[in-house]
Parts: C-alpha cells; structure tokens; sequence
C-alpha cells in the first residue's frame, strides 16, 4: 500500500521539506484549471516543496501558482520557492524582482528565495561585490519577506565552488543530480559533500536531463529508476517535472513507494548511462547556451531567443 510523501531536512535550517518538489515551469504550459488541478492534488498528495521562477513563462507559470495557492487555505499548505531573476546581480534589480513574484504569487512572503542561473563565470563576483544581489538576499530574510535563501544552476561545478568558498552560509543550493551528472562535469561528486558538510540543503533537479536521457532507446534505465537513482542522493529534495496529471500521479507513486538504492544499484546505474553521459551531450544545460533565459542572454551580450525556440 503506497504511503505518504517522505520528507527530508532542508539542511541546517531545522525545516523539513518533502523529498519531491514540484516544477514551477510546466504550470505555465498546460491550460490553466489544469495547470491548478495539478498544484491542488501534488500537495494532497504530499508534494508541498513548490519550485516557481519568473523567466518560467515571463511570469505566467508564478501567476498560476499564485491562484492556485490563493484558494482555500493552499498557501498554508505549501512550502513555496521562487527565484530571484535579476541577472544584473545587484541589489536594486533585485529587490523589484521580490516585489514582482509576490504580488504574482499573491503572498507576503516566500519560504525560499534562489538566485536564478548562476552559470556565467563573473556571477559570483557580482552577486558578492557591494550592491550585488547577496545584499538584497540578506535584506529581504531580514524584513521576513523570505525566509530561506540560495542559489541555483546548472553549468559548471567551479562556479558553485566559488558560490561556496566565501564564507557566506546559503541555506540551500539547486543543482543537477543524475546519472548523467555523475558521468560528466559532475556536481554531485564536486559540490554535493561540500554543500552537506556546510548543511545547505541540496535540491536536486534535471533527474531526466531535460528529457534528453529518455531519447536514445540503448538506455536500459528506466524513468523510475533514474529519479530513484537521484533520490537515492544525500540531497533533501528533488524538484520534478510534471506537465499533466498523468506526470504527477506517476510522479506520486514514485515518491510514496520510494526505497532508496543500494550502492551496487546505484553503480550499476551510473554505468548504464555512461556511453550516454561521458561527453555532456545529453546535458546541454551544461555545454551549450540553449538553456540561458533572454535576460541573462541580453546582460552577456548573446543573440535573444524567439518564442519558438
């Protein structure tokens, strides 16, 4: 008989979260009293960690949660996260973001607010230099607007270490966590004992690659087994993504049936995905520009992507 959602310590901030957390960008994809639907039954059935981020949709996908969280009493339910988007990395740029996604998600405040994207080489001096974003971070926990702070991404590892060596304690970070992670530019072997051994609590994400795992049908994984590869981390929670309630009753499943890997499981899973993952071609987010939203793209100066792409 499937049980409840496990929940995990969200590091050193004496919370507990539940293991799974549902992607904020698909509410902005399905219709509308959908995209609802979905938020409603994750957490009756125990997913209450929400993911969310502006560039989900220019602010769409927060707007739906907004609503969704608005009726009858879901917000109280919820442990609700969103991203600070300004990728000019100062305080100012900020602080305006803040007060954006509050007033689309209709709450005073967040339980956790990440920096989005950190992927670009001078963001952490950005972030950390007088006037940068950490300042507004800090501000905001202080006024009680948020309560938790981090940063996210999924580039490169060095950057994270830079993120983690100044002497500043983050609350959680949000990073890759995959077989394919493990085989390539791998933040799970480089910043996963790091961020456990300062006790920020490590959401894991892009379980599947974006996707990309599940295209080459030599893989002899599964889906389940790939997220149960992920939760099988010491991370305190994995965020998903759940485009239909379809996606969200397996997803469900997965988290009330969870029994974590064994060490040999877990190598021999890792194994099963090395002809894929040994190059990072599976994981763009990591070699590619095709992930970085048209903010970031016009600070650095790249061509802006079309609605299409």
């Amino acid at each position: 008989m499937a049980g409840a959602i496990p929940t995990r310590p969200l590091g050193n901030t004496g919370v507990e979260v539940s293991m799974l957390c549902l992607g904020g960008y698909h509410s902005g994809v399905p219709d509308e009293a959908e995209g609802i639907r979905i938020i409603h039954e994750a957490i009756d059935g125990g997913i209450t960690f929400l993911d969310n981020a502006w560039e989900y949709h220019d602010g769409l996908s927060e707007e739906r949660m907004g609503r969704a969280l608005a009726q009858d009493g879901y917000r109280e339910k919820a442990f609700l996260m969103t991203k600070n988007c300004a990728h000019d990395r100062t305080a100012a740029s900020s602080m305006i973001k803040l007060e954006e996604s509050l007033r689309r998600l209709q709450t005073d405040y967040l339980d956790l607010w990440q920096i989005h994207e950190v992927t670009w080489h001078d963001d952490p001096d950005r972030i950390f230099a007088p006037g940068g974003a950490l300042e507004a971070m800090v501000k905001a926990r202080e006024a009680g607007k948020v309560r938790f702070i981090g940063f996210t991404g999924h580039k490169s590892p060095a950057i994270f270490r830079r993120m983690l060596s100044q002497g500043f304690h983050w609350d959680t970070l949000q990073m890759p966590v995959s077989v394919l992670d493990a085989n390539f530019n791998s933040f799970q072997r480089e910043i996963l004992p790091i961020a456990n051994e300062q006790g920020v609590g490590v959401i894991g994400m892009k379980s599947l690659a974006s996707g990309h795992l599940l295209e080459d049908p030599s893989l002899t994984l599964s889906p389940v087994d790939a997220i149960r590869y992920s939760l099988s981390q010491p991370i305190s929670a994995l965020c998903v993504g759940t485009d239909s309630l379809k996606v969200l009753e397996q997803n469900l499943d997965i988290g009330q049936n969870f029994v974590p890997m064994t060490p040999e499981e877990q190598t021999a899973a890792i194994e099963a995905a090395y002809h894929l993952g040994w190059n990072g071609l599976k994981e763009p987010f990591k070699t590619s520009f095709d992930y970085e939203g048209n903010e970031a793209r016009r600070e650095h100066g790249l061509p802006l992507r079309s609605a299409a792409d």
